[in-house]
C-alpha cells in the first residue's frame, strides 16, 4: 500500500524498475543538459542490465520525458499527418519484413478503432543499424 499523496508524489506516476536515476526540471522549461545528463547516466547503468552475447543488445532503457508537443507537430506536419486538437502518440518496433509489419499496423489500428481511437499516421523513424546489436535486428 502506497502513502497517501502528499508534495509532489501522485500513485498514478509510480513505475517499477530494477535500477533508475532521477533528474528534474522543476520549472518546466525543456533542457539538452537534462537529457544529455540523462542519457550519461544511463551509460553508467550499463551493470545494471541484461546485454546478449554479440555486446550491443540491451534489456531495454530510456528516458522518461514530457511529451514534447511542439516536436511531435512539426514532424506530423512533415510527414502530412493532420493531428487533432487531442493526440497521442506511439513507438512501434514491427518485423522487418514488410507483410508482417502491414499486419501489425492493422492489427493495432482495429484495437483503437475498438476504443474510439484512429490512427492519423505513421513514420518511418530515422535508425542507425550499425547502433543495434545482431540479436535486435
Amino acid at each position: 500500500m502506497h502513502a497517501p499523496s502528499a508534495g509532489l508524489y501522485k500513485e498514478a506516476y509510480e513505475r517499477d524498475s530494477c535500477g533508475f536515476g532521477l533528474i528534474a526540471s522543476l520549472d518546466d522549461a525543456p533542457s539538452h543538459w537534462l537529457v544529455r545528463t540523462a542519457i550519461s547516466s544511463l551509460i553508467r547503468l550499463t551493470h545494471r542490465g541484461a546485454i546478449a552475447a554479440d555486446g550491443k543488445t540491451g534489456d531495454g532503457c530510456g528516458l522518461l520525458l514530457k511529451r514534447p508537443e511542439g516536436f511531435l507537430r512539426a514532424v506530423a506536419a512533415e510527414a502530412g499527418i493532420e493531428l487533432a486538437e487531442r493526440f497521442a502518440s506511439g513507438l512501434v518496433f514491427h518485423s522487418r519484413q514488410a507483410l508482417q509489419a502491414e499486419q501489425a499496423r492493422l492489427a493495432l489500428a482495429r484495437e483503437l478503432a475498438r476504443q474510439g481511437l484512429e490512427v492519423a499516421g505513421w513514420r518511418a523513424v530515422p535508425v542507425d543499424p550499425g547502433a543495434c546489436g545482431a540479436e535486435a535486428l
